[in-house]
């Protein structure tokens, strides 16, 4: 009986050793798979970084496989987890992983890695790869919109979830590497992640020692983890980045770590397997070279000479993400139908969400302001449409840099997004309606950078409306996440206050010159520079409708006038970016004076003056270019007719870019310098911002003209 018991287990044993060995050498397969896989599409393109994906294939195998819930069949499924390539040069890691576990990314397009209108371009672009969550490239950017993704999902639960329906409950998992570590705003929006004590946000650092042109000893010494524990996040080290049982451990530690954001520093070999350019700069950003790949695949047991080959156990075992995403994807489905009858109303917010439309009636209760000449603000007559759209817009979240008072961006009793554990000591500055992760104002802090980047990871979860305010001047800090924001085609909306020399007494550090031509520059952002309180409303109308393109709202600090609309055209031509506000009476205008923001009251009154001395002229408001040339060929010409060459622009700002308005017979009243320190009356009048010298340019030009026409005539 004894001998039967010793046999059966020693049976028993040896199934169980052999059942471990084949899941171990599955493993090893899986990996390789991606390992291959990626130097291939990398060696086939002569062009792109294979180091990452050999060395950080195993931490990506075990996340992916073990952990990351989502369906490759509907990569838009609203509570999938999110996951974030932030060091986007290794994109071909994420290309493969993409392929093996069965989304819309055929091997023909794996072959066609970084090549022209290929799904499978140098670094991960979300508008264009099926999976990929964000645009990712630029070191440090990923890091925060992970950040944004795991904000977004903390204010969805204590929004909607109620006992028995946990609706939202996704992870933002990212894998970061060294560079996204020393860049700035990953420093920025690490502190307000661990401030946020953010729990369902889990970085995997690929901690291999090396940056693209050398060892990181030369220029990267500091204790990480030390560092992000300051920070209040949640650290552990993995010694080896291919024991798959430690990082396994790690990851299911991080998520059992529910008020603290984690960081898993793992120790990795860039180029893993490559006999000569395993643990150097050279297997960062350049082809092993075909060479180095057969020996690569032989190094890891490969079939050298095979190119882009997957072992059919490994597509099997990769695959088995389709089933299991469809069946998570369907129970989710099946709780929410039994949430919407319990729940009707917040189930209809959150099917308005998923569908990223807007509820009729939203802006219904957006003010019209009465004809005023004292007016006020345009950062005034904003705030004033914020309150009124907000109730209607349960998307609607931001904040500023630490400028709520001055950019006047606060939502009034809708709450503070704080951890509630935070709710001590000095509590300056907080709105009415809680201090919880439901509350909808956001304190960046003076962090312009990871603002941006946090809007862009809120941005990226359908029906969240980011805001996003500063001053104009420190749109600076900003300009690599707006860019990035166009470039994915995301609805942040940037409200820029403080908007010229109008600001006064700061000074030129703190009066933008440039920035309204350089946010002009960026490809897909519509800039609007709204002349009055009206003009403010229909711009904020744009910007909350305009859910594909990021928004960048321009505002005065000093009071402008509320035009008589019943005099001047209607504030709705805002939707057309130039409008004409007024023509003289009767009589053809000799010239076109145009303007945008602060300046247009200029030409209105400029316009009354010269009426008196017999010189009629057209009056143009032209707050957004992007939207006057998004108009048809007629409209524009309807505005700016090409017969009418005696034109004068008026905007406090360089002039660069106004040449193709105004034309060569034109002129422009620009500043031409940074600004100085005095009031703001004071710098208008000394700049030329007055109406006397909007009439006097508007005269030498005319004199101009008359003076080529008796020249022509001799």
């Amino acid at each position: 009986m004894k001998n039967t018991q010793k046999n059966t287990q020693k049976t028993t044993q040896k199934a169980i050793m052999k059942t471990a060995a084949s899941f171990e050498a599955l493993d090893e397969l899986c990996i390789n798979s991606i390992r291959t896989l990626s130097i291939d599409a990398v060696q086939k393109a002569n062009s792109g970084h294979p180091g990452l994906p050999l060395g950080a294939a195993a931490m990506a195998y075990v996340l992916w496989t073990r952990f990351l819930k989502h369906n490759p069949a509907n990569p838009a499924w609203y509570n999938r987890d999110r996951f974030v390539l932030s060091a986007g040069h290794g994109s071909m890691l994420l290309y493969s992983l993409l392929h093996l576990t069965g989304y819309d990314l055929p091997m023909e397009q794996i072959k066609q890695f970084r090549q022209w209108n290929s799904l499978t371009p140098g670094h991960p672009e979300s508008e264009l790869t099926p999976g990929v969550e964000v645009t990712t490239g630029p070191l440090g950017q990923g890091f925060a919109n992970g950040v944004g993704m795991a904000i977004a999902e903390a204010y969805l639960a204590a929004r909607y979830n109620r006992s028995g329906f946990n609706l939202f409950d996704h992870f933002t998992y990212g894998i970061v590497s060294d560079g996204d570590l020393m860049e700035g705003i990953a420093s920025e929006a690490a502190s307000l992640a661990g401030h946020l004590k953010l729990g369902k946000l889990i970085y995997l650092y690929d901690n291999n020692h090396i940056t693209l042109s050398a060892s990181t000893a030369l220029t990267f010494s500091e204790d990480s983890a030390k560092r992000f524990d300051a920070y209040g996040w949640h650290t552990q080290h993995i010694e080896d980045g291919n024991d798959l049982k430690a990082i396994y451990q790690a990851i299911e530690k991080a998520r059992q770590t529910t008020e603290q954001p984690s960081l898993i520093l793992i120790k990795t070999h860039i180029g893993y397997g490559s006999p000569h350019k395993q643990d150097t700069f050279e297997a960062h950003g350049s082809p092993l070279g075909v060479e180095e790949v057969k020996l690569t695949k032989e190094n890891l047991g490969w079939p050298s000479n095979a190119s882009f080959y997957i072992p059919k156990k490994a597509l099997q075992h990769f695959r088995k993400a389709l089933i299991q995403g469809r069946t998570l994807e369907k129970e989710w489905q099946a709780n929410f139908s039994v949430y919407r009858k319990k729940y009707s109303k917040l189930a209809e917010e959150i099917s308005q969400l998923m569908k990223g439309t807007l509820a009729s009636g939203w802006d219904s209760n957006i003010p019209s302001f009465i004809a005023d000449s004292k007016g006020l603000a345009t950062r005034d007559a904003s705030h004033k449409v914020m309150q009124a759209i907000s109730p209607n817009l349960p998307g609607f979240i931001g904040g500023s840099a630490d400028l709520n008072p001055s950019t006047k961006t606060e939502l009034i009793n809708f709450g503070n997004f704080e951890n509630p554990s935070m709710a001590k000591g000095d509590l300056q500055g907080i709105v009415d309606g809680g201090w919880n992760y439901e509350g909808r104002n956001l304190y960046y802090g003076v962090r312009e950078h990871a603002m941006g980047g946090i809007s862009n990871g809120l941005a990226t979860i359908t029906g969240m409306i980011p805001f996003a305010a500063t001053f104009l001047i420190f749109s600076d800090y900003m300009r690599p996440t707006i860019r990035l924001a166009a470039l994915m085609k995301l609805g942040v909306i940037y409200v820029f206050t403080h908007d010229s020399i109008g600001l006064g007494e700061d000074g030129p550090t703190h009066q933008p010159v440039e920035q309204l031509a350089s946010l002009r520059a960026v490809p897909g952002l519509v800039l609007i520079r709204p002349a009055d309180a009206n003009e403010t409303a229909v711009a904020w109308r744009i910007a909350i409708e305009s859910r594909h393109n990021p928004v960048a709202l321009i505002l005065t600090r000093q009071a402008v006038a509320t035009l008589d609309r019943k005099i001047y055209a209607s504030a709705q031509g805002l939707c057309r970016g130039a409008y004409i506000l007024a023509d003289p009476p009767k009589v053809k205008p000799l010239m076109i004076l145009i303007a945008t923001g602060s300046e247009v009251g200029l030409i209105v009154e400029a316009q009354k003056k010269l009426q008196k001395q017999k010189i009629p002229v057209r009056i143009v408001s032209m707050p957004s270019w992007e939207l006057f040339e998004a108009q048809s060929k007629n409209y524009r010409e309807s505005v700016l007719p090409t017969a009418i060459v005696l034109r004068l622009a008026v905007e406090a700002g360089v002039s660069q870019g106004w040449e193709r308005y105004v034309g060569d017979k034109g002129a422009i009243i620009s500043v031409k310098t940074f600004g100085a320190s005095a009031p703001g009356p004071i710098l208008q009048e000394r700049y030329g911002f007055t109406v006397e010298n909007v009439c006097q340019q508007a005269k030498i030009l005319l004199k101009k003209s008359k003076n080529s026409k008796k020249m022509k005539r001799l």
